[in-house]
């Protein structure tokens, strides 16, 4: 017996020692990979912040030693990857005052009200209000705005960013007079006077007059942008339209340990961005990676600054209007091919999205692995969703745009051109994958939000009871892979990210409730126990 006792311990003192070492071991849990057959394991392993292995609970806790995790059962991720949204802008938009969800232009004099009381001194600048949630739906005008603060300059951006109001301090200092004409732009004058609403390119008139953020802002902007993106999961972000200085930012918060999010920097399409990228070359780090430019074709829906085909139903004497002339798209479509830069074109209009279609055509020739992408791709004409499947054009569209839109979209559209708006199935169609994003701050920053729009269709109130267009709903498989390993693939990084496999960055999420499998009408409630970004864990509910 003694002999016995002794090889028994000499045996679990060999296997002990011979266990690999790992920096972390998740394990009891429902783990789903999205590899290529979308598998599901109990475990995964994780080392020098990348997955070591996958495989099951036994194996894995046999076979390597370090820190353990038992997720109790529950079900485990890849990091969600946001498709399109505009990080930085929304970090700095957290420190003016927040206009989402006013039901009235009389709540937001409320809210500039009490925010000047704390905030005293210079520019008072808002974003996120939305005429759509009004009772009276109209553009405001800036009368009151003027009462309230004749000497105080007031910018107060649409929730889409496409549209503006100003005071007439803020008009004054841009030098913006009634009838001025904009290319790409509208300053609205009704009786010979401003109204103070500004769609478009005429929003930079006023945009380009305050002050630019000091460092110690810019800094407190991303810290305070990655915290709450960390809490809701997303551990890479695509930053759509930032300036070549915000990219020096990120690379060094990032080296020093502060900026731990994973960003993929799209920059702005204008002169100076071009020739400092062109210049520098494609910028590639684990965390950052900056391959592509930003472009917009027209403005939004909203605001009827989308380009359409034809006239808004309710506003016959408008169509919308591309924001630059025909040939810079063309022009700067050839420019980018030869450097082998990703185009990526803001393009909501069924008129928009034609013309960039056809040069993306001109230029790509066919099938290719370019990944030029469409960002949101909102009204198609049924004629031309082929295009996207001809010349590998990637559609990134952002599902809470159906279901934040679908109450007045019908008006704006008509009955007939409203079937092939937010048709994320059809897109999906064309290539086979889709990339899924929010937009955020024009959206919430949630990713579960996003899944739900996707599948389920409605608001979270359970409207319409049928669903919007379910036609278009994506399947949750679908949905998961459009917020993890096919925007990855949007980005060119499926090979170290969107999915848990072997030699991949060790990014996923804990959750606290199974969205395979969770009821669909609270799949917006679901919540993240844990965010990890490189094996560390960066969120703790």
């Amino acid at each position: 017996m003694r002999n016995y006792l002794l090889l028994l311990s000499v045996y679990f003192l060999y296997a002990c020692n011979s266990q690999q070492k790992a920096d972390l071991i998740v394990h009891n849990a429902k783990v789903y990979t999205v590899d290529e057959k979308f598998s599901v394991a109990e475990a995964f392993a994780v080392k020098d912040g990348k997955i070591l292995e996958v495989g099951t609970s036994a194996d894995l806790l046999g076979k390597y030693s370090g820190e353990k995790i038992d997720a109790g059962g529950k079900a485990v991720y890849p990091g969600f990857i946001d498709g399109h949204s505009h990080f930085y802008s929304y970090g700095e938009g957290l420190q003016n005052v927040d206009l989402t969800g006013t039901k009235s232009w009389e709540e937001i004099l409320g809210r500039l009200l009490a925010f000047s009381k704390e905030n005293s001194q210079g520019w008072i600048v808002g974003n996120g209000w939305d005429q759509n949630d009004w009772e009276v739906k109209d553009f405001p005008d800036n009368q009151k705005l003027n009462e309230l603060f004749p000497d105080r300059p007031v910018m107060l951006s649409r929730v889409d960013g496409h549209a503006s109001i100003a005071n007439k301090a803020a008009l004054d200092l841009a030098g913006v007079k009634p009838g001025q004409v904009v290319s790409g732009g509208e300053v609205e004058t009704i009786d010979g006077k401003l109204t103070g609403i500004l769609v478009d390119n005429a929003e930079r008139l006023v945009y380009s007059k305050i002050p630019d953020s000091g460092k110690e802002q810019i800094e407190k902007a991303l810290l305070d942008a990655q915290k709450n993106c960390f809490a809701v999961g997303l551990t890479t972000v695509t930053d759509c339209g930032i300036g070549h200085q915000l990219v020096g930012t990120l690379e060094q918060m990032q080296k020093d340990g502060k900026l731990k999010m994973r960003v993929y920097g799209m920059l702005s399409d204008n002169k100076a961005n071009i020739d400092y990228l062109f210049k520098r070359g494609a910028v590639k780090t684990d965390r950052l990676n900056v391959r592509s430019f930003k472009v917009f074709a027209d403005g939004a829906l909203g605001s009827r600054g989308a380009c359409l085909l034809e006239p808004y139903s309710d506003k016959p004497s408008s169509s919308g209007f591309l924001l630059r002339d025909k040939q810079h798209y063309t022009e700067l479509a050839q420019q980018l091919a030869s450097k082998g830069f990703q185009m990526n074109t803001h393009a909501i209009g069924d008129s928009a999205n034609r013309e960039i279609l056809n040069v993306y055509a001109k230029v790509l020739k066919g099938k290719n692995d370019q990944r030029w992408r469409i960002e949101h791709a909102q009204v198609i004409n049924k004629a031309d969703f082929r295009l996207f499947g001809e010349n590998n054009v990637i559609p990134s569209v952002q599902s809470t745009h159906a279901t934040s839109d679908m109450y007045w979209a019908g008006e704006r559209l008509g009955p007939e051109r409203v079937k092939g708006a937010y048709a994320f199935k059809q897109l999906l169609d064309q290539n086979g994958w889709i990339v899924l994003g929010t937009d955020f701050p024009v959206e919430n920053i949630n990713p579960m939000y996003t899944f739900y729009a996707a599948v389920v269709r409605k608001d979270m109130k359970g409207y319409p009871a049928e669903g919007y267009q379910v036609e278009n709903a994506l399947s949750r498989e679908e949905a998961i892979r459009g917020m993890t390993i096919w925007a990855a693939k949007g980005n060119f990084e499926e090979k170290e990210k969107g999915s848990i496999e072997k030699g991949k960055f060790a990014d996923f999420v804990i959750l606290e409730q199974d969205i395979m499998h969770a009821d669909g009408s609270s799949l917006f409630d679901v919540k993240v126990l844990k965010t990890f970004v490189n094996g560390e864990n960066v969120y703790s509910r």
